[in-house]
């Protein structure tokens, strides 16, 4: 890409940092109108300032990862319907040895469920049930919720479907899913177990609890948690009284047809719920969608197809009307995704990260391990400031092309390396991963027990893990 102009550099990047500035501090006093205005704001920039024309604007805005968003917070509600976060809970509660415990515990599940369901999707499901664990046994949220995403983004290095970056790798590179797997897997696993003990060694005096207030406080048995899982909902639509008066309306009609004595059906007539009876077949009915959701994905069909076709399919087996569960979608995370589309694209436009590789890329040579420390920090500091997805499509090919002058293992390496490091960059900040977005989102959106995870408090634990993590799986990639 030609350097752009002198001025719509100068326009780029204003509007850039302007989106920049309200994504970190949504409330900063001179314009305090949060992440999702702020990056609508971006998006609206770049376009005012010519540097994207409306069509262009339009086209920068990935309606799969969208849809995949969407998807997976309608599956999520459904989930929490059928108490599957109860059984997690007791999963990650049970038997536990006190704070440090689930700490592991966390890192694991998050890991594993961002590997097979994207790292999205895990924080999408986990943020708001680990900190209603962390809040009600009296333990500090920021190092459950760092556990969280820093652990998603690691888990989800270790598939092509963990995460869109991976899927845009693999499409690209022809890497197979089992060349892939063997590939990062070693460095994902090792990277999992730095990154949890980081955390203890960080946060091991917020965990430690006295031995007087072990039994009332960390006594995790599951039983005492409220498991109850509702995703940022929209907190402005409510139920109107003639919606309350035709519920109310048919129940009556079911009432009297029961009184006439007409014959029992497994399905209540007005169409909200299933019988007692069927509760069971129809958790049985979402675990089964949702098991065909992973194998589907597994099998390598469109993410964002797979999860929007599971999500319609639960709205048909729920047989009722879907405006609860799609009041539980966070409009507003969407939104923000929508403008930063616009306004990374606008900011790649203005030819400052070519600029970046091509400066670098003489000196990233991929058989040396200077270079590859090079490498890696290109890919680092891009991942932070255009997001990972960006980054990927912008170094892979160049990243390829220039690894396969040297030998045909060094090409596949080279596309390791970025899935690699461009995923575990996203622990840096709040703004390098989608994931670490979803759970400070979610988190500080919770009733009651909202938690707001700031920029520095992230930052702090972020940059000596992501330098770690990142450092050690170079060491164990395999090409």
């Amino acid at each position: 890409m030609a350097m752009a102009a002198y001025v719509k550099l100068i326009l780029g990047s204003v509007a850039f940092s302007i989106f920049w500035v309200l994504a970190v501090f949504p409330t900063v006093p001179l314009l305090p109108i949060g992440r999702a205005a702020g990056s609508l704001l971006g998006g609206i920039l770049m376009v005012i300032f010519q540097i994207l024309t409306v069509d262009q604007a339009y086209q920068a805005i990935d309606l799969s990862i969208l849809v995949l968003l969407f998807g997976t917070m309608v599956v999520s509600g459904y989930l929490e319907r059928a108490d599957a976060f109860k059984y997690l809970g007791k999963l990650l509660t049970w038997k536990s040895k006190g704070a440090k415990d689930l700490i592991c515990r966390i890192c694991l599940i998050s890991a594993i469920s961002s590997a097979l369901f994207t790292n999205d999707t895990s924080c999408m499901v986990l943020t708001e049930f680990v900190l209603k664990i962390a809040r009600q046994n009296h333990l500090p949220p920021q190092p459950f919720l760092l556990a969280l995403a820093s652990s998603a983004n690691i888990g989800s290095t270790a598939t092509p479907i963990g995460n869109p970056q991976n899927l845009v790798i693999a499409t690209q590179s022809g890497v197979s899913f089992g060349e892939f797997l063997i590939g990062i897997l070693p460095a994902a696993v090792v990277g999992l177990v730095c990154n949890a003990l980081l955390l203890i060694f960080m946060y091991g005096d917020l965990l430690s609890v006295k031995k007087g207030q072990q039994d009332s406080t960390v006594a995790f048995n599951g039983d005492g948690v409220d498991h109850q899982f509702s995703p940022a909902t929209m907190s402005h639509v409510e139920t109107t009284n003639v919606d309350s008066v035709h519920h109310e309306s048919l129940r009556n009609r079911v009432n009297s047809k029961q009184a006439m004595g007409a014959a029992e059906v497994p399905w209540s007539l007005n169409g909200a719920y299933w019988d007692h009876r069927n509760q069971k077949l129809w958790k049985s009915c979402v675990y089964i969608v949702v098991v065909g959701m992973l194998v589907s994905l597994l099998m390598g069909f469109n993410m964002s197809g797979t999860a929007i076709t599971a999500a319609l399919a639960l709205m048909i087996l729920d047989f009722k009307d879907a405006v609860p569960c799609l009041e539980k979608v966070s409009y507003s995370l969407l939104i923000f995704f929508c403008g930063m589309f616009v306004t990374v694209q606008g900011f790649n436009k203005t030819g400052i990260p070519s600029a970046l590789w091509e400066l670098m890329e003489p000196y990233a040579k991929i058989d040396e391990i200077s270079g590859i420390v090079v490498l890696a920090l290109v890919i680092l500091v891009l991942s932070n400031l255009v997001s990972n997805v960006p980054t990927v499509l912008l170094l892979g090919a160049r990243m390829a092309a220039s690894a396969a002058l040297i030998s045909t293992a060094y090409e596949k390496k080279a596309w390791l390396i970025l899935a690699w490091v461009s995923t575990v960059a996203g622990n840096l900040s709040l703004l390098g991963s989608a994931a670490s977005l979803i759970v400070c989102e979610q988190a500080s959106r919770v009733p009651n027990l909202g938690y707001t995870l700031t920029f520095w408090n992230h930052l702090k634990f972020g940059v000596p893990s992501t330098l770690l993590v990142t450092g050690i799986g170079l060491l164990l990639l395999k090409s």
